[in-house]
């Protein structure tokens, strides 16, 4: 497989307030020298306990923050925060989902024109119209119903909507930071299934960062677990969840909980 993303030494400290005039606020380590490697068409999952480092980690690789130390590339191509159009190059390529579908999306913006933003920021060609009714109908949303507003949507529609964001520039990469946990039980299966399919027929690779240990193992290829900003454990999907080697990673699997014996963690058979 070609390495899609690649991060050395990855380093980010925050200077927290200080507590007197004299001294400076102590130093936080988000995260603490992570080498990782993600490769083309594969799905990676990001676990561990909030505060891990997992967002940090993900906003680092797609130049929304800047590290205190270590270096990335995509591509082959340094990855280095700057202007927005420096970034062009990166973000034509990555597409983001966030854990709050009505947090993310602009309520003075109709859904096409939401759909339509990255199309005009990243300067895409073609017939703008065309390609969002395409999306939209690819994440299961009816086109016709594209002139509404975000609160006239249901939750899981208005995630459908930010998946159709996401994707609309035709990305190869695209990042789940918790796309599913501000959504209920019902819903959530929906759009579990929706990002499978999408994985399949738009030959995304992906990065997601989640608690859900169910999505994790309907999606991912292999699992990274965070804790203290450095990575513990890492393998395969099955390797992880069904024989870990981490206490950490034991603990995280032992809280999950599973409703019939012999089901895998997080993962009832109802």
């Amino acid at each position: 497989m070609n390495a899609l993303i690649t991060a050395s030494t990855l380093r980010r400290e925050y200077r927290l307030p200080r507590q007197d005039l004299f001294t400076p606020g102590p130093l936080r380590h988000a995260l603490a020298g992570i080498d990782l490697e993600v490769n083309e068409h594969e799905s990676l999952a990001i676990i561990g306990e909030s505060g891990s480092g997992k967002s940090t980690l993900v906003r680092l690789l797609l130049a929304l923050d800047t590290p205190t130390a270590g270096s990335i590339t995509y591509r082959g191509r340094p990855v280095t925060p700057g202007s927005a159009r420096s970034l062009h190059w990166l973000r034509r390529d990555t597409g983001i989902v966030f854990q709050d579908p009505y947090a993310s999306l602009d309520p003075r913006m109709s859904a096409r024109q939401i759909v339509a933003e990255p199309l005009r920021a990243l300067n895409i060609a073609g017939n703008h119209r065309s390609l969002v009714n395409d999306i939209l109908h690819q994440v299961g949303l009816d086109p016709d119903h594209a002139s509404r507003y975000p609160h006239e949507f249901s939750g899981g529609q208005r995630q459908r909507i930010a998946l159709a964001r996401a994707l609309v520039h035709k990305p190869s990469l695209l990042v789940g930071d918790e796309p599913l946990s501000a959504l209920d039980v019902t819903v959530r299966a929906q759009i579990l299934e929706l990002l499978a399919r999408l994985r399949r027929e738009l030959d995304l690779t992906l990065v997601l960062v989640s608690h859900d240990i169910g999505l994790v193992q309907h999606l991912s290829d292999r699992v990274l677990v965070m804790k203290d900003g450095g990575i513990v454990e890492q393998g395969t999907t099955h390797a992880v969840l069904h024989s870990p080697t981490h206490p950490y990673t034991r603990s995280l699997l032992d809280a999950v909980p599973t409703l019939l014996p012999g089901s895998p963690p997080g993962m009832d058979e109802s």
